[in-house]
């Protein structure tokens, strides 16, 4: 019995990025580089502010991500996707009407 972990890794990684790809995986794909995105977003915020930030953008980038994300686990009927997605995004919504709530307080003057 030969054991290659390098040959099995690759063929592992081939058969998950090649040999399965469809058009849900690249939406899957691009999903998750919005949903990363929104950290990079928030760096950027961050650093231009020299304090921590998290800006509408990074919430707007989080439910789309998140909700694309959500549209690819229903499709490819994953629990674990699913259950995540719904939590985050409800949770992604909720903040920003925590926001447009302070936005109209403070533009009421209280």
């Amino acid at each position: 019995m030969s054991f290659s972990l390098p040959h099995d890794v690759g063929v592992y990684l081939y058969d998950v990025f090649i040999g399965r790809f469809d058009l849900w995986v690249g939406f899957g794909i691009v999903a998750q580089m919005m949903f990363a995105g929104r950290f990079l977003v928030q760096w950027i915020e961050s650093e231009r502010a020299g304090r921590s930030v998290i800006p509408v953008s990074f919430w707007i980038l989080s439910i789309l991500g998140g909700g694309m994300t959500l549209v690819y686990g229903l499709v490819r009927h994953d629990a674990i996707i699913i259950l995540g997605q719904v939590l985050s995004n409800l949770i992604y919504v909720r903040n920003l009407v925590l926001i447009a709530k302070n936005r109209r307080i403070a533009r009421q003057g209280g």
